[in-house]
């Protein structure tokens, strides 16, 4: 069934009665997009979660100069979406793309209202992955604050431990904030040290 990865998500924090499951599934579409395809772009609402069964997606947003800046990276059962623009409904300031060809389950925010009054548990899964968004992005602030470019770069090896050897360095660069020439040099002296 092509659900079944995120079911398992979600029995990870509530239990759905197989009743409960149709309903949830009868409110979900499913996406191909193709290596380097935006799913959303900056300015846009973001009317969508996402959920990854296959592939990687990654957010991230432009500066003034034209340097891009990795925010996140979505692989198989992770969500994604512009918080912000989800919540308020306003022009996002995220970029959503396809890293390569990825399969996602989509979760409108109209229909995630209507799950809130047909199967209320879903307020508080819900509740909890934004809760544990909330805490990895202030940790992560808090670490772009106070740790060195190797020490991030380890607790990127842990959070996302499958995209390792699998992400361009030009991107994990970016979401470690540090330039590909310095992530080379810094990851060649990592190996070196064993």
């Amino acid at each position: 069934m092509p659900f079944n990865l995120l079911l398992n998500n979600i029995s990870k924090f509530i239990h759905l009665e197989s009743n409960e499951q149709e309903i949830f599934i009868s409110y979900l579409k499913q996406k191909k997009l193709k290596r380097k395809q935006i799913f959303l772009d900056e300015g846009e609402v973001c009317k969508y979660s996402a959920f990854v069964t296959e592939g990687c997606l990654r957010g991230y947003t432009v500066d003034k100069n034209g340097d891009e800046h990795v925010l996140s990276f979505a692989p198989p059962d992770w969500w994604i979406a512009d918080m912000y623009s989800l919540i308020s409904q306003k022009p996002g300031i995220l970029t959503i793309e396809a890293l390569e060809d990825t399969e996602i389950i989509l979760l409108s925010k109209a229909d995630q209202e209507k799950l809130y009054i047909e199967i209320p548990k879903f307020e508080r899964f819900f509740r909890i992955l934004i809760e544990n968004s909330l805490v990895a992005n202030q940790q992560r602030i808090i670490d772009n604050m106070s740790l060195t470019a190797e020490e991030r770069y380890k607790i990127f090896c842990k959070r996302y431990p499958t995209l390792i050897d699998t992400l361009p360095q030009k991107q994990i660069a970016s979401y470690i904030g540090v330039t590909p020439e310095f992530f080379s040099r810094m990851r060649s002296g990592l190996l070196r040290r064993g």
